[in-house]
């Protein structure tokens, strides 16, 4: 049967990928009472990074937001792996933290990180709405735009 979350991602014609690996030593997600926290996600699409280089440099704004709504894709999967398999699951997404690999002076991390927050009220609605951070980094890893985190209460 299908889930009330998995027909609004249909709706939107949004396929989940495939909840990845982590890329070094740490776990994807950890779930502790009804509690998931999820691993800095980056954009990865096919197992391939897409999105790489800095704000203001090699990306604009708007590339930027697709950067985060990839990594917020990418978060999904990882609470649908968490809550095994049915996202009906997840009660409410409670924190995001976004990082986002900028020039000195960029100052537009709050829209960037825009696609993912977005990104979690179209597929959960009013229990997609969370408290935030989103900050400049110097560089992250893989040299990607941008990597996101996340928290969410689950049943």
């Amino acid at each position: 049967m299908t889930g009330t979350i998995d027909s609004r991602l249909s709706e939107l014609g949004i396929e989940l990928p495939q909840a990845s690996a982590p890329a070094a030593n740490y776990v994807p997600y950890v779930v502790s009472g009804n509690t998931v926290y999820i691993s800095g996600q980056v954009p990865v699409l096919d197992g391939e990074l897409k999105f790489l280089g800095k704000l203001g440099e090699d990306h604009d704004v708007d590339s930027g937001y697709q950067a985060a709504r990839l990594c917020a894709l990418n978060i999904i999967a990882q609470v649908k792996a968490a809550c095994g398999g049915d996202l009906d699951r997840v009660t409410r997404c409670l924190k995001l933290g976004g990082f986002v690999n900028s020039i000195p002076g960029f100052g537009d991390q709050p829209k960037v990180v825009n696609g993912a927050s977005d990104l979690m009220v179209e597929v959960f609605g009013d229990n997609g709405r969370h408290a935030r951070f989103a900050v400049s980094a110097a560089s992250l890893p893989f040299c990607v735009a941008v990597e996101v985190d996340a928290v969410f209460e689950i049943s």
